[in-house]
């Protein structure tokens, strides 16, 4: 199994499996197969050997004290997607926190209610270092 303290980041279909499990809790991987193919085609065993794989990399624990397997995400959604986030801000932005949301608005619209919850945001943290 991987060392917790440093948890690769997870592939798209590894986050499709995480978001089942974030949403849902603790999960067989029946549970986890009915939440992701309800979006797209995907085969039972090609989930469980995602999980299993997923489980050999740190990204869900599993509990052996049922029948079936039970798995949960070894981390909160959180501190996954922040680090989504920092990687892709000093890999595609260089950086720049402003770049990266001037790139992520950019071309949409945005309702008011997003901009009042951004702007909450920035007042947050912008006293921060």
């Amino acid at each position: 199994m991987a060392d917790r303290s440093h948890v690769p980041s997870p592939t798209d279909a590894e986050l499709e499996v995480l978001r089942v499990l974030w949403d849902r809790g603790p999960s067989t991987v029946r549970e986890v197969h009915d939440g992701v193919s309800s979006d797209k085609d995907v085969g039972y065993t090609t989930v469980l050997k995602q999980m299993q794989v997923m489980h050999r990399k740190g990204l869900v624990k599993r509990s052996e004290r049922f029948r079936s397997h039970v798995y949960e995400a070894s981390q909160p959604q959180s501190q996954v997607q922040r680090g989504l986030a920092q990687s892709l801000l000093k890999q595609a932005f260089g950086g720049s926190a402003a770049s990266l949301v001037q790139s992520a608005l950019g071309g949409r619209k945005v309702s008011a209610e997003e901009l009042a919850e951004i702007r909450e945001v920035l007042e947050k943290f912008g006293g921060r270092s």
